[in-house]
């Protein structure tokens, strides 16, 4: 549907049948669907922070402790550099084929890629090998993450109701924190439960074979869910206006993504960044920070995270159920705000080998981050219209992610280079920056249809009811016009009253 097709139909009078009535069990059966394959995808992410340092003497034995340290991050940050070509791929297909199909497909890719890091052999037995398969491993989830975060966001957000978006949306990266929970309580389980020795040989391999059964539970979920409205209406419309539709499914031209929504990629990547960014600080890079610079047991710093993580759980929806009340654009600013002036006292907690204030150190931190995270899967899908979507939400994300990817790296090297523990700290307050900017620019787009799609309900009567806001707002935009037009009539005339007044004054003028 071309965007002058678009703007006619807006133009259209609204009747309560153009108003979508979203079925519960459909879109209960999405969130949990979309929910459980993020939670997977981020338990393989915790799983490797959270055993790093083992994964760095298993992999990486010949190196000294801190570059070790690096090396097993490093690989974990490798991966983000594909992720931009996965977002390309499956953002393509997405918007082609829908959502579900390419939402199915990513959740294989990363069950089996994490699956097979548990199999690979030890640099002791293979060599050189060992390293390179865990590579290999590690981009191939990077590759499939391209498409796995941008596409659930986008299908919970088409799926949920313009009034509880927010909400809804916020229940995907709840299943982000939970799968982080998940991976980090296994690992201290098992550290606790095995010796060292015993946890290195083959105790590390656990968390990641668990991804197996995961991963068909989450295929199975996404397989039983039916393709977005948002998407099918999108189809539909193609069909009626072109016969051939059928055949030829919607293009996407990244020319013009790149030149018509130029402001909201730009918008979309300073929101990923701050998030993220913070996000991979404290839930990958934190323990190795705890553990590796300040001279913590790993089970000690784990175990802090943890609870601060289940906090977070609480949190987190909570934020989504305000947003929707409040707005988005509040939440982005004050979590950018409050980690501009909280992260330098944060890291002074963090290291001052005090429990109590360890734990209110990250605390400050995990509640800036939840202010973000609440909003950002209800925010991101709403700046593009449905048929590029996919595709321009996954470009933008997936650029942004290089370079929040590279954190844990980049933390730790600053951090070994300078020897200054506050390094974290700054890097922080420079994506605060970026957050404070972004939320300037950022359109406010709670309680509103999705860029170029019509009203979503909960049920016949939200959707009176926002059939009857609607003309509300046009009644009173009228009114407001009305209003305007009588200042300048009023301005007009006592412009001319003026006028009459300097030609009375000076006839030879008139």
């Amino acid at each position: 549907m071309t965007e002058s097709t678009s703007a006619s139909q807006q133009n259209q009078p609204l009747h309560i049948d153009d108003i979508t009535v979203i079925d519960d069990t459909k879109l209960k059966k999405a969130v949990t669907a979309a929910a459980l394959g993020n939670a997977m995808e981020w338990f393989d992410f915790g799983v490797y922070g959270f055993v790093a340092y083992a994964l760095g003497k298993v992999f990486f034995p010949d190196a000294s402790p801190a570059v070790q340290t690096i090396a097993a991050l490093g690989t974990f940050s490798v991966p983000f550099l594909v992720r931009p070509l996965g977002g390309v791929f499956f953002g393509v297909m997405g918007d082609r084929f829908g959502r579900q199909k390419v939402l199915s497909l990513t959740i294989i890719i990363m069950a089996i890629s994490t699956f097979c890091i548990g199999l690979i052999p030890s640099y002791a037995t293979i060599g050189l090998w060992a390293p390179v398969l865990l590579l290999l491993c590690k981009l191939a989830q990077g590759f499939s993450v391209g498409g796995e975060y941008t596409g659930a966001a986008v299908f919970v957000a088409e799926y949920a109701p313009d009034r509880r978006r927010g909400f809804l949306g916020s229940w995907l990266d709840f299943g982000s924190i939970a799968g982080f929970v998940l991976g980090a309580g296994l690992v201290v389980l098992l550290q606790t439960i095995l010796q060292e020795p015993t946890f290195l040989e083959w105790g590390w391999r656990v968390p990641f074979f668990v991804a197996g059964p995961l991963g068909l539970l989450g295929l199975y979920l996404r397989h039983a869910a039916e393709e977005t409205p948002a998407f099918t209406q999108q189809l539909e419309k193609m069909e009626k206006e072109d016969k051939d539709a059928i055949k030829e499914r919607p293009g996407v031209s990244f020319r013009e993504i790149f030149s018509k929504y130029r402001k909201a990629l730009l918008i979309s990547i300073g929101m990923v960044l701050v998030t993220n960014i913070t996000y991979y600080m404290l839930l990958t890079y934190m323990p190795t920070y705890l553990s590796s610079s300040l001279g913590y047991t790993e089970e000690h710093g784990v175990l802090i995270i943890v609870v601060v993580m289940i906090g977070m759980l609480f949190v987190q929806p909570v934020v989504g159920f305000f947003s929707d009340k409040i707005g988005r654009k509040p939440f982005l600013r004050i979590g950018s705000i409050g980690l501009l002036l909280l992260a330098i006292p944060s890291y002074h907690f963090i290291g001052s080998d005090n429990t109590g204030l360890i734990f209110l150190g990250l605390l400050f931190i995990a509640i800036v981050l939840n202010c973000m995270t609440g909003v950002m899967a209800s925010t991101l899908p709403a700046l593009f219209p449905t048929r590029i979507r996919y595709s321009a939400l996954a470009s933008s994300f997936n650029v942004a992610i290089i370079v929040a990817g590279l954190t844990p790296t980049v933390a730790a090297w600053l951090v070994e280079e300078t020897g200054n523990l506050m390094m974290p700290a700054y890097y922080l307050m420079v994506a605060a920056v970026i957050g404070i900017i972004t939320s300037f620019y950022l359109p406010e787009t709670a309680n509103k249809p999705m860029r170029g799609d019509t009203p979503t309900a909960s049920n016949k009567h939200e959707a009176k009811a926002l059939l009857k806001e609607a003309y509300e707002n046009i009644e009173q935009t009228v009114a407001d016009v009305d209003e305007e037009i009588t200042a300048v009539q009023e301005q007009l005339e006592a412009l001319k009253a003026r006028r009459q007044r300097l030609v009375d004054r000076h006839p030879h003028m008139d």
